[in-house]
């Protein structure tokens, strides 16, 4: 069986002081630690690319694992909306070449914000499987850096930039359990690019998470016959900590177990699970997890993850 065998991060130093960005907009630090949730969001330089993200993130995981030969990956996938340039070619290709990889390797893209990782689990895990792969990497990168308007108060102060590596094998730590997915066009117009530059409508999109995200969770645990009482940690996608923090209270059960940690990141889409999982689950003693992503589609997805 396919599962997490390691997970690793490349969050930039530079960024900007949400403080500061606070006071442009008249906001204190109530908002901006209570609502928003980051003190400072990571961007990454002027010279970097989204592909740079990766190779950043994914030459730690190799660090982190020695035992892993570069030359034994077999599948590469990068989740992004947000890919090198104009987005052709993509950007799981740019990535092969500057890491070295052999050309042997499958590699493709998909094109999903904040419900990205959740998607790219299963999809890495079942592609892997069908094809008798055996060493696989999900990387993430969506730098909004890109796409948002530094005047926009609704976007500017939210989001920070990062990339995940997440090593996927056989014989790992971390096993993928049942899994729940949606999808809703419709609100579509919520969360868009419209001539290169991010839109959100934060009380809509505020409002599907809170309608949407608790229910799903419930519903995943009741399709897997577990009781919250049996899951030690919910690690959901940090969008904002208003909406963390309203998501546990609406979940009407163990609201402590939600995980809030973004201070020093922002929202930064598909990456903002496996950072969590990277810091607080693979040196933990948690036997069962679970995760949910949300946003732009709008898309949704919810897993359960264990130790077997």
């Amino acid at each position: 069986m396919i599962g997490i065998k390691s997970i690793a991060s490349y969050v930039p130093v530079s960024g900007l002081d949400n403080y500061a960005q606070g006071a442009k907009f008249a906001k204190d630090e109530e908002f901006i630690l209570g609502k928003i949730g980051s003190a400072f969001l990571p961007r990454m330089d002027a010279g970097q690319e989204t592909s740079d993200l990766c190779v950043e993130a994914v030459n730690a995981l190799f660090a982190n694992n020695p035992q892993l030969d570069r030359q034994a990956i077999d599948v590469l996938i990068v989740v992004t909306q947000n890919g090198d340039e104009e987005g052709l070619p993509h950007t799981s290709a740019i990535v092969q070449d500057k890491l070295g990889l052999s050309t042997g390797v499958a590699a493709f893209d998909i094109s999903l914000g904040c419900s990205g990782y959740v998607y790219g689990l299963y999809a890495i895990k079942g592609f892997m499987e069908a094809t008798g792969l055996k060493n696989g990497l999900l990387v993430t990168a969506d730098p909004y850096s890109k796409i948002v308007d530094p005047e926009d108060r609704n976007t500017t102060m939210l989001f920070g930039d990062a990339a995940t590596a997440t090593w996927m094998g056989e014989d790992a730590t971390w096993q993928l359990g049942k899994a729940k997915f949606g999808t809703d066009g419709s609100g579509a117009p919520h969360l868009k690019v419209s001539d290169g530059v991010f839109f959100m409508n934060g009380r809509q999109v505020f409002n599907f998470a809170l309608l949407k995200v608790p229910a799903h969770l419930r519903e995943l645990l009741d399709d897997s016959g577990l009781n919250s009482e049996d899951i030690d940690a919910f690690c959901i996608h940090q969008g904002s900590a208003a909406i963390v923090d309203a998501v546990a209270r609406r979940f009407e059960g163990e609201p402590e177990k939600f995980i809030k940690d973004m201070v020093e990141t922002g929202n930064t889409v598909s990456s903002s699970i496996p950072l969590l999982l990277e810091k607080h689950m693979l040196d933990s003693s948690w036997k069962r997890v679970a995760i949910s992503g949300f946003g732009v589609g709008l898309s949704w997805g919810s897993a359960i993850i264990h130790r077997p």
